[in-house]
């Protein structure tokens, strides 16, 4: 049976998933492909480290470029992390005409677009399902089922680390740093979670699937990203009194109102508690995807870990190796010019959840009100909880407004002599059809 030689480099959890199940399942592959994916090299950084699994059928090298000089290599996986190195191990694999598979999400946000420009000039495919959402087949989604289709909106959960936290801290009551405690001793979360927590792992996704969705690529300092680290219990428990859950949410957007403007944002979201995102629990990821031709879809299943990016990464070198005979136009990413660029953060329309600190006394909900009235936002709905006769708190759901609104409110109400400290902001989203 004809075998397709592949070059991994990164033998870490996931590097060593791929080539377990790749050895396990190998008959499974070759009856379903036809052919028998091989490989043939490994890329590490230290040779000599004692691993898990028995790589002694494959040479294993510290030099990523003995991959790419092995003419028996015809695909490289990327599976390194990190950025700069991956990046010259890429293009050094796309100039000399081997096919790439990669999940490094952070790489493909920053340099995606170079990259792809680069893949497309030499005819060199880059295959990156394991990029977003792990096991989640979401990236094949938009690019093959819904081609028909002008993406209307992508919702979705797509941080694992920050919903088993959110979901800890909803369901037991946790703060915020006994959550993250309980996640990176469950090994959910990283001894160092930052990417996780400060929202820019949700955003690299997020990026990835705009660009895929709108057909051109995002640029990261366009998106708005705001992390998990400032939600309390007590913003919780209002959430839950007001019949919401918070969660991490990335929100894509193509405005419907001739300009095809974009918004790419992730930040902690309220989401009513009947939705069914609102039901997605600890380290599961799930996302809504609204077409204007299939109405909403929804992707549900675990978003990173060995076995289910494993799975991801299979899936791209099976249709890989199938590239490597057939001529395609399509690289990875096709560019066009039906929508615009990214909305500015101050454009975008939302409604919002205001948790404000203030002194106990008469007329201080009239004195905020009037700053909202002044500003043209409305309140939906206010809680106020009993106090202790010193200070209080009042909780408004305010009315659609724009950030640049809201923004120069919070500012107002914050100068009030009345206040005690500064407001809590977080958006609502209602998923309009």
């Amino acid at each position: 049976m004809k075998q397709i030689g592949i070059g991994l480099a990164g033998f870490g959890t996931v590097g060593m998933g791929v080539f377990r199940h790749l050895s396990r399942n190998r008959n499974l592959l070759s009856q379903r492909l036809g052919f028998e994916l091989w490989v043939r090299r490994i890329a590490v950084l230290d040779p000599n480290k004692s691993r898990s699994v028995d790589t002694s059928a494959q040479p294993v090298t510290g030099n990523w470029e003995d991959l790419i000089v092995d003419p028996g290599v015809q695909i490289i996986v990327e599976l390194m992390g990190g950025i700069e190195e991956p990046l010259r191990l890429i293009t050094r694999a796309i100039e000399a005409g081997k096919t790439v598979v990669t999940g490094n999400k952070a790489l493909l946000a920053k340099h995606g677009k170079e990259l792809f420009d680069l893949a497309t000039a030499k005819q060199v495919p880059i295959f990156f399902e394991a990029a977003v959402a792990g096991g989640i087949p979401i990236i094949k989604a938009v690019r093959e089922s819904f081609i028909g289709n002008h993406i209307k909106s992508v919702h979705g959960i797509i941080n694992g680390t920050t919903n088993y936290i959110l979901t800890r801290m909803t369901e037991a009551g946790l703060d915020y740093a006994h959550a993250l405690g309980e996640a990176q001793a469950q090994g959910y979360a990283e001894s160092d979670p930052t990417l996780d927590v400060n929202g820019w792992d949700a955003a690299h996704k997020a990026i990835i699937l705009a660009s895929l969705a709108y057909g051109t690529w995002i640029c990261p300092s366009k998106v708005f990203v705001e992390g998990i680290e400032k939600v309390t219990a007590r913003d919780i428990g209002f959430a839950k009194m007001l019949g919401y859950r918070i969660k991490l949410l990335g929100i894509i957007k193509a405005d419907d109102d001739g300009s095809r403007s974009i918004e790419v944002r992730v930040h902690p979201t309220l989401i009513p508690e009947k939705h069914v995102l609102a039901s997605v629990n600890g380290v599961f990821n799930a996302l809504c995807v609204n077409g204007d031709v299939v109405g909403e879809t929804l992707f549900y299943g675990r978003g990173a870990g060995q076995d289910p990016t494993a799975s991801a990464v299979i899936a791209d070198l099976a249709e890989a190796a199938h590239a490597l005979d057939s001529k395609r136009r399509d690289f990875g990413f096709m560019p066009h010019g039906l929508y615009g660029d990214c909305k500015p953060l101050d454009e975008i329309l939302c409604q919002y959840y205001l948790r404000i600190p203030v002194d106990d006394k008469p007329g201080v909900l009239a004195q905020v009100a009037g700053v909202l009235g002044a500003l043209n936002i409305g309140i939906s709905s206010m809680i106020q909880p009993e106090s202790d006769g010193q200070s209080a708190e009042l909780i408004l759901m305010l009315h659609d407004a724009t950030h640049a609104q809201v923004r120069e409110a919070i500012a107002r109400i914050t100068a009030l002599p009345s206040v005690e400290g500064a407001p809590t902001l977080l958006r609502v989203e209602h998923f309009t059809p």
